[in-house]
């Protein structure tokens, strides 16, 4: 499900950062980016820092075995990132 105010309620600064991230892509971000671009004080500010101790902080798998078992759960859940 989309928010139309995700979508739309981001400041200009934002907003600029997204056609910037269009034409490096070369298409859409993804709508977790723009979730976490909306409100990063109620969301990214907590959930980046796990993020990345999940995946880069000390584990027995590489970064790089982290990323292939996200990226295959993500294929099997149907999400594109």
């Amino acid at each position: 499900m989309r928010l139309a105010k995700v979508h739309t309620g981001i400041s200009l600064g934002k907003k600029l950062q997204l056609k910037i991230a269009r034409v490096v892509l070369g298409g859409e971000p993804y709508d977790v980016v723009k979730m976490l671009m909306y409100r990063p004080e109620f969301l990214a500010r907590r959930l980046n820092p796990v993020c990345q101790h999940v995946m880069r902080g000390k584990s027995a798998w590489s970064v790089g075995e982290r990323e292939l078992f996200a990226a295959f759960v993500s294929r099997l859940n149907q999400c594109l990132f």
